[in-house]
């Protein structure tokens, strides 16, 4: 007789339970590397959740299947954020077992309404049937899964570009998206601002987008490096956020490991013909 399954809960159901007035933002990292060892790492870290990234880093489906079995056994929410709003790619993500996706670059409500489609079975969306075949319903093992398919998943739309923002409560209005997610590097590219996602002028659209997430009652979150920043889009409603990267903290723990043992070269330069210069944070 095989074993009975329940789905995991949802990111849905994780800021539900522990973010807004009653609780607390939700505080996570990314997980860049493609490493199941490094993912299972952080999830072991305390943090509430982990973005496993396919759209800047070297993760396909196979490396993104090794990872969400890695983390599986921690108390931590694995959001998956594919490489571009696309029906195929969202339904193969699915069948992998990917809950909780974070889709990048949603401009307008009908590029929002296009990711929910791909998430739905008909006739509420576009999603090929393959539940037999898929580990998203642990091979027919979760009982009814068609029916609860969609109960099962989340979607968050990442606001990132001067359109999403000029639209953002058309895309909160959208049902079936369930939080919004900031991304100020993009958004200060758009506005011609590259490289400059502290500019008064990117906090000033990160904040609008908090409040709109508020008044349409949709928990929004935002992308963080520094700790400053991060409390203070967490003190203007940011119900979750992300803080750092494993790739960055492994790169600039091993440049201060090296700091520290290495000598500078009597020239003053960095040593072994290095330009000596410090790469910026995120």
């Amino acid at each position: 007789m095989p074993v009975r399954v329940e789905p995991d809960r949802t990111f849905r159901e994780a800021l539900r339970n522990q973010s807004g007035p009653a609780g607390r933002p939700l505080v996570g990292m990314w997980v860049c590397s493609g490493s199941p060892l490094i993912a299972e790492l952080c999830a072991g870290a305390g943090l509430d959740w982990l973005l496993i990234d396919a759209e800047h880093s070297p993760n396909g489906l196979e490396s993104i299947l090794a990872q969400l079995q890695a983390v599986r056994g921690y108390p931590v929410q694995a959001v998956v954020r594919p490489p571009v709003n696309d029906t195929v790619l969202l339904k193969q993500y699915l069948d992998l077992g990917v809950q909780d996706l974070l889709i990048p670059m949603v401009n307008s409500a009908a590029e929002a309404k296009a990711a929910v489609a791909a998430v739905r079975y008909p006739p509420h969306g576009v999603r090929g049937v393959g539940s037999a075949l898929a580990r998203a319903s642990r091979w027919n093992r979760i009982p009814g899964y068609l029916a609860r398919a969609a109960e099962t998943i989340s979607v968050t739309v990442q606001i990132e570009t001067e359109a999403a923002v000029a639209a953002v409560e058309e895309i909160l209005a959208v049902d079936g998206v369930d939080a919004i997610f900031l991304g100020p590097s993009d958004l200060a590219a758009s506005m011609g601002l590259l490289g400059q996602q502290e500019h008064p002028k990117v906090r000033t659209a990160v904040e609008h987008c908090l409040t709109a997430a508020k008044t349409a009652g949709k928990p929004a979150g935002v992308n963080a490096f520094n700790e400053a920043t991060a409390r203070a889009y967490m003190d203007a409603g940011a119900s979750f956020v992300l803080v750092g990267a494993d790739v960055a903290l492994l790169a600039r723990g091993t440049e201060a490991l090296a700091d520290k043992f290495i000598p500078t070269a009597p020239d003053g330069g960095a040593p072994f013909g290095g330009t000596g210069d410090t790469p910026s944070s995120y």
